[in-house]
């Protein structure tokens, strides 16, 4: 996981890349940690996507957000392998609710007072049969602790 500079940064605070060994490893049904919202902060922008095609699999399925057992507050359920243009903002808290976007529009969303971390969710029952593949993540998450 990596923080961009000033110089890279653009619209992603956070950009994660992780190739088809990253996903092989993290292993059918697990998570791994991404990012981490920060106390008094929140995520407004989620991206997903495949730079190399997936080989050796055709139904890798990621989720992400801030809940270890269903990550899906994010991105939720995305067909990787199935993928031809990038993904943003399908989970749970841009698409249900009162309070947040029903149409999946960038919108500041978990807004917390403690830090949070964000997970990567791999569904594959196929995962170790990768040969190859990328994805990359971007991630715009929202500071307002840091101007105290």
């Amino acid at each position: 996981m990596a923080k961009v500079t000033v110089n890279e940064s653009g619209v992603f605070t956070d950009v994660v890349r992780l190739d088809y060994n990253d996903l092989i490893a993290i292993g059918n049904g697990g998570t791994r940690v991404i990012a981490q919202i920060p106390a008094h902060g929140a995520v407004e922008l989620v991206g997903v996507a495949n730079t190399v095609d997936i080989a050796g699999s055709s139904s890798l399925v990621i989720d992400v957000g801030t809940t270890i057992a269903d990550p899906d507050e994010f991105i939720n359920a995305l067909d990787v392998d199935a993928m031809t243009n990038p993904v943003f903002n399908t989970g749970d808290q841009y698409t249900a609710g009162t309070a947040t976007s029903t149409s999946g529009l960038s919108q500041a969303v978990k807004q917390g007072a403690s830090a949070a971390d964000v997970y990567i969710k791999v569904t594959d029952a196929a995962i170790a049969s990768l040969t190859a593949g990328e994805i990359v993540i971007g991630l715009r998450i929202i500071d307002l602790a840091k101007f105290s």
